[in-house]
């Protein structure tokens, strides 16, 4: 296997691109301009690239720089969400906001939103919000925010809500998935109808996404879809479950945006418009009884 450098190391490499400087960059990281200096040599060393240019006016990226700094971005913010989403789930303590999300929301959208929430805070000089991350189901959500454990949740359930104020943050495509050797792969579409009446893998009741899922059948065709073929808690026992040839799912195309990229599971095109559904923001009375906290979150769904 090649060599990656760590997390610190694309930091450092970030850092210099935006300062323009090695030293400022080290202020920023905590470190000095000598041990930054050392740190970069030595990624460059190992990598067989030279990425930086260096002048007396200060440091830019040489072309092969340039393009290893685009791609290494990818990563820096996947890992800046995932800091994130540790303290969240730590329930760490400050400017505080509970949050409760279904899994889909939590695992794809909220670390997101949460590090927008953060930048935005931060470059305003607000103490920054810390929340509490309550994972649950689109039903358990919702109860999590009727009986005030939740100050805010976020669900994938369509279904209108009349003892909730409510607000739609971002849009959702769900695709059916099956293994790689499933009869469906090699069809050029398979009929809405089919799918319906076999037997998915699929969550338990309450969720968002198999209660959307129920919801397109019985509005396009007019019949409820089939029992499931095996309930699981969870989408990562769903995908590993249809990877393995048991039986198709409907799933978001977010949770699946790997599976797929990656050949472990293949998308089958359906003779039907897109299956959408809305990512909706819920909390107990009016938009006026949102917390300051609450509505920079909202805000930050938003931006995102």
């Amino acid at each position: 296997m090649g060599y990656v450098p760590d997390i610190e190391a694309l930091r450092l490499l970030r850092a210099v691109l935006e300062s323009g400087s090695i030293s400022a960059a080290a202020r920023e990281r905590g470190v000095t301009q000598q041990s930054a200096s050392a740190r970069l040599r030595a990624m460059e060393r190992a990598l067989g690239l030279e990425l930086l240019l260096r002048s007396p006016h200060g440091v830019t990226a040489t072309p092969a720089g340039e393009v290893f700094v685009a791609w290494a971005d990818d990563l820096l913010h996947a890992a800046d969400r995932l800091e994130t989403g540790i303290g969240q789930l730590r329930g760490e303590t400050g400017r505080e906001l509970s949050v409760a999300a279904s899994q889909t929301v939590a695992s794809h959208l909220l670390p997101r939103w949460l590090v927008t929430l953060r930048s935005a805070q931060v470059a305003a000089g607000l103490l920054p919000t810390e929340v509490r991350l309550l994972t649950a189901n689109s039903a358990d959500t919702c109860a999590r925010v009727r009986g005030g454990e939740a100050s805010l949740g976020f669900i994938e359930s369509p279904e209108a809500l009349t003892d909730l104020s409510s607000r739609v943050v971002a849009r959702d495509e769900l695709v059916v998935v099956v293994a790689t050797d499933h009869p469906w792969v090699v069809r050029d579409a398979v009929p809405l109808a089919e799918i319906a009446a076999t037997g998915l893998v699929a969550r338990e009741l309450g969720s968002g996404t198999r209660r959307s899922w129920e919801l397109v059948v019985e509005e396009r065709l007019g019949h409820a879809p089939a029992a499931p073929a095996v309930v699981l808690a969870n989408t990562a026992a769903i995908r590993s479950t249809v990877a393995s040839g048991l039986a198709p799912a409907v799933l978001s195309s977010r949770v699946v945006a790997d599976d797929l990229r990656l050949g472990r599971l293949a998308r089958v095109p359906v003779d039907t418009p897109p299956i959408t559904r809305p990512i909706t923001a819920i909390w107990r009375g009016a938009a006026r009884d949102l917390s300051p906290v609450a509505r920079d979150l909202l805000e930050a769904a938003h931006v995102a």
